[in-house]
C-alpha cells in the first residue's frame, strides 16, 4: 500500500469519521520494554474493605504499569532517547532513554525531544528541553515539568499532558514557582526539576465521540442525583424536574460541594503557599 500522508486515518464508524490522528513514524513502537513494566491492580474506585470511594469506575482494558524515573538517578550520564511511546496510564506519551553505562529507563516525553536527541540529568547541564537541573541552577522564567517537592523525592508536580510551571523568583533557599493550577509555591532550591514543558499525544483533549470510548478508560456512565430518588441522593425527588431543594449542593453522603473548600486548613506546607490557586488571592 503506499503511504501519501504521514496522517493515520482511523474509520471505524461514523462518530469517529471525520477524526485525524498525527502520529508520527519515529513514535511508533510495537510494545513496551519487558524489563520496564509491572502488573497493576485496578482498584476500581474500591478501598481496601471494597466500599466505592471514588464512582464512576470500573472496568475498561487491561492495562501493564510502566515504571517511569520520575526521579533521575543517572547523574553527569548521557542518555539518548531511542522512542516516544504511548502510556495508558497517563495523559503524557514517555520516551525511552538508553544510558552511556547500558541501562534503560522510561521518563515523561518533553516537548520537542524526539528520537534521536540526547539529555542528562547535572547540576551544569545546559538548560535544553529533556535535561534535568536543581532550581538554582536555572534561570528565572524558564518552563518547567516534573518538579520535586523535597529534595530526593522525585518528581510530582506538572506531570500531566501540556502542563509546565514557571521558575518566577529565588530567595534565600526556597524558589517560587507558578504552577499550572495558578498557585504561587515555595519549593527549596535544591529540588530538582526538567526543562520544558510535557508532550502530549493526538488524542489527548478530544472529545469522546461515543459512550464505548468512557469504557475502554474505565469510565462508567454518571447519573445526576437529581434524576434519584430521595432515598438515593439529597437531589432526588419531587415532581418532574425540581430544583436541588438545599441552600447548597450536597454530595451523595450529604456534604457541600461545588466551591467548598476541602484542604486542611493546619496543613503543614500552607506556609509555603504565596498565591492560592484561581482564586488569585495572596495569603501574604
Amino acid at each position: 500500500m503506499k503511504v501519501v500522508s504521514r496522517k493515520l486515518r482511523l474509520l471505524r464508524s461514523k462518530a469517529q469519521k471525520n477524526y485525524v490522528w498525527e502520529w508520527e513514524r519515529h513514535s511508533w513502537k510495537p510494545g513496551p520494554q519487558r524489563r520496564l513494566v509491572s502488573g497493576q491492580h485496578r482498584k476500581k474506585g474500591r478501598n481496601n474493605r471494597g466500599v466505592i470511594t471514588s464512582r464512576h469506575r470500573g472496568g475498561g482494558h487491561k492495562r501493564k504499569y510502566r515504571l517511569i524515573e520520575f526521579q533521575r538517578k543517572k547523574f553527569d550520564i548521557i542518555g539518548l532517547v531511542t522512542t516516544v511511546e504511548y502510556d495508558p496510564n497517563r495523559s503524557a506519551p514517555i520516551s525511552l532513554v538508553h544510558y552511556e553505562d547500558g541501562e534503560k529507563s522510561y521518563v515523561l516525553g518533553c516537548r520537542g525531544l524526539r528520537r534521536g536527541d540526547h539529555l542528562i540529568a547535572s547540576p551544569n547541564a545546559p538548560i535544553e528541553a529533556g535535561n534535568a537541573l536543581p532550581l538554582r541552577s536555572i534561570p528565572l522564567g524558564t518552563a518547567v515539568h516534573n518538579i520535586e517537592l523535597q529534595p530526593g523525592q522525585g518528581g510530582q508536580i506538572a506531570r500531566a499532558a501540556g502542563s509546565l510551571a514557571l521558575l518566577i523568583a529565588k530567595e534565600g533557599l526556597f524558589a517560587a514557582l507558578r504552577m499550572p493550577s495558578g498557585e504561587v509555591r515555595l519549593v527549596p532550591q535544591r529540588c530538582y526539576a526538567v526543562i520544558g514543558q510535557v508532550s502530549w499525544h493526538p488524542g489527548w483533549g478530544l472529545p469522546a465521540k461515543k459512550a464505548g470510548w468512557k469504557r475502554w478508560i474505565g469510565r462508567r456512565p454518571k447519573v445526576r442525583g437529581a434524576a434519584m430518588n430521595p432515598v438515593d441522593h439529597p437531589h432526588g425527588g419531587g415532581e418532574g424536574r425540581a430544583p436541588v431543594g438545599r441552600k447548597r449542593p450536597l454530595t451523595p453522603w450529604g456534604f457541600p460541594t461545588l466551591g467548598k473548600r476541602t484542604r486542611d486548613r493546619h496543613k503543614h506546607s500552607s506556609v509555603l503557599i504565596l498565591r492560592r490557586r484561581k482564586s488569585g488571592k495572596s495569603v501574604l
